[in-house]
Formats: structure tokens, sequence, C-alpha cells
């Protein structure tokens, strides 16, 4: 059984650390509080978070251990090998700082090779903190914009967004625009919201140190999906002559499920009800039920499956991860990925990405035309329907709102990515 009751995480020891941005004026810093035991992959995901960094680029660690050792540390782990230094991931903060000798560090943090942001560490002391947790407790100023150029770019970016009549404004506003997906009269250079990031930071810590879900969160995330199951029951659901659900069982399902928000109206025909339209024809491209003449039945897994809990959360997690279409197992994998690290792009940017890395992957379309953006569209719409047949964010009130997503649902899809990543 899963324990459903909350536990006092415990106190763990923990470095005090002030990060800065190198040649940056004035000077962008974060005060972090992070687990000795913290690997370096895992304070690269800390950092990418502290400063707003969106993971893009190759990062390094260089500089002298805690013992006098020289050492080049290098992530993704695929990349130390290419390279011939040290994986990150089996390095442990506790090998390079001693939390006693306060003062400046040994080693740096460079991220984006290319740009070379160089990060500063200074040991404040040590620290305390609750188990599976990081914490900011100070910092100023917002982080740099990615591919920016680095400190001499980015310096050039503010004097430029800074001052309409200056020469590069227009052409410096429509790059920001396209980088990060909102208008340049947003940008805030100075601004540094430590509340705002102590909260992506939690999230960060649930999916860097994941507790397994517990019975109500399993029951939540399956919950439209057993639904469907259980009215189908042992003598299965009578269909109209055209194949939909009858009018009261669409009625019901909308009702029970609290998806009236979804879906504004009458909601008493499936044909003219989407949501439920694609619960019941993923259902069955799930192979959890079928047509059988005149009625929507059980399939032989659908029977297995019919009380839900842990078997139906792991073996809906295996048929999202695995897709019939390659494509759209791609795109499945890119999605998850948006919605985990909250950083799903704006609907331009989003149909750009996915396009360009269909076309990289080699996927074609009409007799080996590339994939277009139109294309890309549907796809992402296709992955967003089928995840949304799962009770994954916390409901939103108007279609305007940006859904979060529960605990549940960060675990069921941490595990549709970690199902992903072993393809």
């Amino acid at each position: 059984m899963h324990t459903t009751g909350t536990a006092i995480p415990s106190a763990v020891p923990a470095y005090d650390l002030r990060v800065s941005i190198q040649d940056t004026e004035p000077e962008i810093w974060r005060r972090l509080l992070v687990p000795e035991t913290i690997t370096v992959t895992e304070l690269h995901r800390v950092l990418q978070a502290a400063f707003g960094w969106e993971n893009r680029h190759l990062f390094g660690i260089r500089g002298v251990d805690r013992h006098g050792q020289p050492r080049v540390i290098i992530g993704p782990d695929d990349a130390a090998e290419e390279m011939g230094d040290e994986p990150a991931s089996g390095v442990v903060l506790f090998e390079l700082l001693d939390a006693q000798q306060a003062g400046p560090a040994t080693f740096e943090y460079e991220y984006d090779f290319g740009d070379a942001w160089t990060h500063l560490f200074q040991v404040m002391g040590p620290a305390e903190l609750p188990a599976g947790t990081v914490r900011c407790i100070g910092g100023a100023n917002r982080g740099p914009v990615e591919d920016a150029g680095g400190t001499s770019g980015y310096s050039r970016l503010i004097e430029a967004l800074a001052d309409p009549a200056d020469e590069d404004h227009q052409d410096l506003s429509d790059w920001y625009t396209f980088a990060t997906g909102q208008d340049a009269g947003t940008f805030a250079p100075y601004a540094f919201d430590a509340d705002a990031l102590n909260l992506r930071l939690d999230a960060l810590a649930k999916r860097l140190w994941p507790e397994p879900p517990t019975d109500e969160e399993v029951d939540a995330v399956v919950r439209p999906v057993q639904w469907l199951l259980t009215q189908a029951g042992a003598d299965g659901l009578q269909l109209t002559q055209d194949g939909y659900l009858k009018p009261a069982v669409v009625r019901q399902t909308v009702s029970e499920l609290g998806w009236d928000y979804r879906w504004p109206g009458a909601a008493n025909r499936e044909s003219q009800t989407l949501p439920v339209l694609v619960l019941r024809q993923q259902l069955q491209a799930w192979k959890l039920l079928r047509k059988s003449k005149d009625r929507l039945v059980l399939s032989p897994a659908g029977r297995k499956m019919h009380d839900g809990g842990r078997p139906l959360w792991d073996y809906l997690a295996t048929v999202v991860a695995f897709p019939a279409e390659a494509a759209t197992a791609l795109v499945t994998r890119i999605v998850v990925h948006w919605l985990l690290e909250g950083s799903t792009p704006s609907w331009d940017e989003r149909e750009r990405i996915i396009a360009d890395m269909l076309n990289a992957a080699g996927f074609r379309v009409d007799n080996g035309k590339p994939v277009l953006l139109a294309d890309a569209r549907e796809l992402y719409s296709d992955v967003r329907w089928t995840l949304d047949c799962l009770q994954l964010k916390v409901p939103e009130r108007t279609f305007s709102d940006v859904a979060a997503l529960t605990d549940g649902g960060r675990k069921f899809l941490m595990q549709v990515q970690e199902l992903l990543e072993g393809r």
C-alpha cells in the first residue's frame, strides 16, 4: 500500500552558497541552500531554475576539489564521454566543497560554452534543510536571456531595450520576443522575486527527489479513465445508431468529472462534446474498450484494469509513452518535458520547435515533403488532448488560466518521461 499520511521530513546537512554570474553589472546573484549530497547534475538543475536558464546547452565545473585535486566535470554525461571528462551525474557536491571553509570556492560552474556564462561560488557556511528540498534566501536581478551573446551581449540588450531611440531597439525587441515568446515591453532586468523562485524550486525538488504516488494521487489521475470503464461495466454501454455514447451518458460524464468548465454548453451529444468524444476514442485506442455490435464493452485489458489503482496507472503510463506512431512519441516527449519544466512556449514557438525537431529527426509527409507548421500544430493538439483524458492538472476556471500540474500529475508524467528516455 502507498502511504497516505504526510510525514515530517528530517533535516539534512546543507551548504549555504552565494552564487553570482561573473562580469555582470549590476551583479546577478542568488543565495541558495542545497543539500551536501546533491549531485553536480542536480546542482545544475537548481542553478538553471535559480537564474532562469532553459537547459539548452552543455555545462561544466572546473577547479580544485576539497582534497586539492583538479577536476573537470561535464554534463550531460554523454557529452562528458565524448570529451573525455568526468561525468556530472557521478559527482556529489560534498566531494568539492567543505561547508566549514567559508569564502570563495575553488571551482566555477560554466553554462553554454559558446556564451560562456561563468558562475562563481562563495561558501557562506554550513546549514540544514528539510530532506528533499532546496531554498533561495536572497538574490538580485533577473537572470540573463538565453543565447544573448554572453555578458557583453546581454548588457547591450538591456541598454537597447531601455531606449526606444537606440538604433538597435527594434531589432533587439523583435529578437527578444522571438527568443522568449514575451513582449519586449515586459522586460525587467532588475526584477527578482524570491517567493516565485522558491515555488519553482519546490516543484523542481519534487522532480529531483520524487516520492511514490499516494493512493489518492493515483485515483485522481486515472479517474476519467476508470469512470468510463465503470460505466461500461459487465454489460457495456448502448451506443446510438451513429456509434456515439448516448446523451444521458455524455451529460453524466461531464458532470461527474467536473468538466463543465472545459466545454460550455448543453454537453448532451458526444459529437459536440469534444472532451467526452476524445476520452471514449482514446480508451478504444488504448485497447481498454472496444465496440461489439451496438455496444461499447470492456476489452480483456479493460476487465483487468476495471478496478483502477496502480495497475491502471502503470498501464496508462506505458500506453502514453509508447503510442503507435513514432512522430507522436517524439511530440509526446517534447510536450511532457515542457509540462514538467513549466516552460511551454507560445503557440507560434510550439509549432516551430515541434516542426524543426520532427524534420531534424527525419520525419516527412506527403511523398517526402518536410513537416509543416500545420502538421506540428495537429500533432501537438493530439498529444495534449490525449493527456487531458487524465486528471493531471489543477482544473482551470477560465480558458485563460495557466493550468498547474498536481503532485500526482507530475509523478505520472515523470514516469512517462522515464519510459520515453528508456526507449
